[in-house]
């Protein structure tokens, strides 16, 4: 089964999501959803999209969020386990340490779905998963970056998601792919702001501070959208100009971004959809009522927006989907 090799946004919800014909045969089945957490526009986006399309499937979804915690989360995994859900989603918090509760839920004859983020462990241990290619979006951050400045001198400084999180080691591995070989791009400062606009800001200012009251930042590139929103904020309290005086690049496209682009505050986005929610189902669906294995990796999309791609547009059309 060729189950949504790509997955583009559409316009409003309605396009968003995947027509229920694709698992209508999940009614009445009971589905835990393990959550990170809410800590970006894009992450709430996406446990909204996934409660919206399991109602529209008729579908018992069990959801727990874990707050950013790893121990929360094999709490809850253990917790669906016990209730002998007919599968778990789960979009893990960091890549390692799922083994041991993995097993527990393939020995309860359970399938499990990673949504967005990968894992370190054997492949047997989850039906399939489904997310961006993480490195090809710091790659497409990273290209845009060097076609930008050209052959400018430009010291960039980066805000990391998550330690240990899958995005924000494969996002900066493809940044730093797109910048190999460009002697003028040299990254000069990393740190992580742990996916969040407050942790965003707060390192901005730091490094703000150190390079010469950011004179010598000429970009910022940061794992996710509602870090570099902060990231924003710190330049301008410093008094400079986002957009001008320091190139923003971000990734997720969430609604704020695109209001930044259309205040000339932020220059480029790689679009992550949140909709993970409708390849999943429809890979559980063929699976348990047919016994169809599904691809191992279901990648979606990953789409640069610059203000050339009409941002009050974007921002209209996304900032329902519960951003």
């Amino acid at each position: 089964m060729n189950i949504f090799k790509t997955l583009a946004l559409g316009a409003g919800l309605s396009g968003l999501l995947f027509s229920t014909a694709n698992a209508e045969g999940l009614q009445g089945k009971v589905i835990g959803f393990s959550q990170i957490g809410s800590e970006s526009g894009w992450r709430a986006a996406e446990t909204s999209v996934t409660k919206q399309v399991a109602a529209d499937l008729g579908v018992d979804l069990k959801f727990a969020d874990a707050q950013q915690k790893q121990e929360n989360q094999i709490k809850a995994i253990r917790g669906f386990v016990a209730q002998g859900v007919d599968a778990i989603l789960v979009a893990p918090v960091v890549a390692t340490g799922w083994e041991e509760v993995l097993t527990e839920a393939k020995e309860a004859g359970i399938p499990v779905v990673l949504l967005d983020r990968g894992i370190e462990g054997p492949e047997d241990l989850y039906l399939t998963s489904v997310a961006s290619d993480q490195v090809k979006e710091g790659r497409v951050a990273g290209e845009w970056l060097v076609g930008a400045v050209g052959d400018k001198q430009c010291n960039v400084v980066e805000l990391q998601g998550t330690v240990g999180s899958s995005p924000a080691i494969n996002r900066k591995q493809g940044f730093e792919e797109a910048l190999s070989g460009k002697a003028n791009l040299t990254i000069t400062r990393s740190q992580t702001g742990d996916f969040t606009r407050s942790k965003g800001k707060e390192v901005m200012e730091g490094f703000i501070k150190a390079e010469d009251g950011g004179k010598n930042i000429c970009a910022v590139y940061a794992h996710n959208d509602d870090m570099a929103v902060g990231a924003i904020q710190a330049i301008k309290d410093a008094g400079l100009r986002p957009g001008t005086d320091i190139l923003v690049v971000s990734i997720d496209a969430v609604p704020d971004i695109f209001a930044a682009m259309v205040s000339g505050e932020a220059n480029a986005t790689v679009e992550l959809t949140p909709n993970m929610a409708g390849p999943a189902f429809a890979a559980l669906d063929a699976y348990l009522n047919a016994g169809t294995l599904p691809e191992k990796f279901i990648i979606t999309e990953s789409k640069l927006f610059t203000p050339a791609d009409d941002p009050q547009g974007e921002y209209d059309r996304r900032k329902g989907l519960g951003y």
